[in-house]
């Protein structure tokens, strides 16, 4: 049995301004008729291989967590603070028993294949019942320069060994990368047995691992609902699993899945997703709402009221969305959530 252990968070400020801080991504419907995280939590439902799931979530969104959920089984842990990866996935992990199976999964992640993400997952869950502690390596489609990879290692059964995290390169060595056929995107989804990570926690982040333990032991149950100890759980030091505890392990494996998957980390991402799903769409364009193109190639147009009208543009998005417009070029997308109206909200 595997535990799927569903990770919610982000501030809704790189898919600004249709993503706000008070509905982040994960709870938008980008890539179809229901959101990102009810996509992740039904990808292993009516499975016997997967438990019901675990979620890690903020206060503010407990309330859309119940809405989306739709009365299926789940625990929910609710952060008293937004403390990266690490610390959250300790404090699912410190709710299973030692052998229990861990899969590690972002909610606000879009992936094409199901059914290959499961067969990953399985695998995954093989290795990790041998103490690997193990990550997907996403199989590249390009040469990225928003992702960190990993390059593998020795063969293992149902993977390999890593070698080496790497973190996001120039466009230069993401060639490079590609054309090696060694590296994978490392798109942070994780297994573990819980009891492997506890300890591997314990020895590189001795700190973090006895804070979340007394947020645990000091934690009040309200239902499904957990709510840790704040006082306990402030003093942490915010810090991704990678830092605390992949790049640290001799033990760290992946295996490679090829499941169409993106991170949705911006509205090029966004727009690449849509374009694989959309067999209409003419000059790679993509449209929502009320939209006008003329002449135009490579371009998202969203609009959840007012028309969009353009014409002869190239490699664009134009939002509108939430009373804001936004228009971006592809390339400039990755500097979204640094602009007033996304940080201020």
């Amino acid at each position: 049995m595997i535990h799927p252990i569903i990770l919610c968070g982000g501030g809704g400020t790189r898919l600004w301004p249709l993503s706000l801080k008070v509905r982040p991504k994960p709870f938008l419907p980008l890539t179809g008729q229901t959101s990102l995280f009810e996509q992740a939590t039904t990808r292993v439902a009516d499975d016997s291989r997967f438990a019901d799931p675990i979620i890690v979530a903020g206060p503010a969104h407990q309330d859309l967590i119940t809405q989306q959920m739709r009365g299926s089984p789940h625990r929910l842990i609710i952060e008293p603070a937004a403390k990266n990866t690490a610390p959250a996935i300790a404090l699912a992990a410190t709710l299973l028993e030692p052998d229990d199976i861990m899969l590690v999964c972002p909610s606000d992640h879009y992936i094409a294949a199901p059914k290959s993400f499961c067969e990953a997952a399985v695998a995954a869950g093989e290795l990790a019942a041998q103490d690997y502690l193990t990550a997907f390596g996403i199989t590249p489609e390009r040469p990225e320069t928003g992702y960190g990879y990993i390059r593998q290692g020795d063969a293992l059964e149902g993977g390999f060994a890593i070698a080496e995290f790497v973190e996001k390169p120039d466009l230069e060595r993401a060639q490079r990368y590609l054309d090696s056929g060694s590296y994978s995107w490392n798109g942070g989804i994780f297994a573990f047995r819980a009891g492997a990570f506890l300890a591997a926690l314990k020895e590189h982040r001795p700190a973090m691992a006895g804070l979340v333990k007394a947020a645990i032991g000091g934690a009040t149950q309200d239902g499904a609902v957990l709510h840790p100890d704040a006082q306990s759980f402030s003093e942490i030091d915010a810090e991704s699993v990678d830092y605390a505890v992949m790049e640290n392990s001799t033990r760290a494996a992946m295996v490679p899945a090829s499941m169409g998957w993106s991170d949705i980390g911006n509205w090029a991402a966004l727009h690449d997703a849509l374009v694989e799903q959309d067999d209409d769409a003419q000059s790679g364009n993509v449209t929502r709402g009320d939209v006008d193109l003329a002449d135009c190639e490579g371009v998202l147009a969203m609009s959840d009221g007012p028309r969009i009208s353009a014409v002869g543009l190239e490699d664009v998005c134009i939002i509108v969305a939430n009373g804001e417009v936004l228009v971006t070029t592809r390339d400039g997308a990755q500097k979204v959530g640094k602009l007033p109206g996304a940080v201020n909200q």
